[in-house]
């Protein structure tokens, strides 16, 4: 089945994150990082898209990765995506879920506006995932757009994370039961 554009759009705050935008640098000379590596899309990832990268990516021509919509991914081939587990729930409802190119997983934002909240925290996905104690720079711009989609919801990246971490711990169970 091909989604119609409606059915592949952003919510309206996520679509906000896009037009702000993500900045990264690498230093060669310190090898460190500066800012997020991520590069959310436009919309959300066509199922088809979904599809075949999923089964590669598990090892298993049954899976499809129907149960995510996935909406950005690193430059190495990490993807960000909601996890449509909480039946009834909208998709800003539904937890955001990290999964690497080498197979690290995890589930990283309770909802949408837990993961607002990362990224005013100055967080992408990836870092989230890898290191949500580690320091990072507020982004002012994220800040104002969790503040008006998620007031009142204002905590660490390390809060958020272990958060969602504890309301589903067998996620990287969910995953292996899959892969082949």
């Amino acid at each position: 089945m091909t989604e119609t554009a409606e059915d592949l759009a952003l919510p309206a705050a996520l679509a906000e994150v896009v037009e702000v935008g993500f900045e990264w640098e690498w230093d060669e000379e310190t090898d460190e990082s500066r800012g997020c590596d991520f590069e959310p899309y436009a919309r959300l990832e066509a199922p088809e898209k979904t599809a075949w990268w999923f089964r590669l990516w598990t090892g298993n021509e049954e899976a499809d990765g129907s149960e995510f919509r996935f909406f950005g991914a690193t430059g190495a081939g990490d993807y960000a995506g909601f996890w449509l587990v909480r039946p009834g729930a909208s998709l800003t409802e539904q937890p955001v879920v990290h999964l690497g190119s080498e197979g690290d997983r995890g589930v990283i934002a309770r909802d949408l506006g837990d993961l607002l909240w990362l990224f005013a925290n100055g967080f992408g996905p990836l870092e989230a995932f890898s290191a949500p104690d580690a320091e990072a720079e507020p982004n002012e711009a994220f800040q104002a757009i969790a503040e008006r989609h998620a007031p009142g919801k204002r905590r660490t990246t390390a809060e958020i994370v272990a958060a969602a971490r504890a309301e589903f711990p067998n996620f990287s169970e969910y995953i292996d039961a899959m892969c082949r």
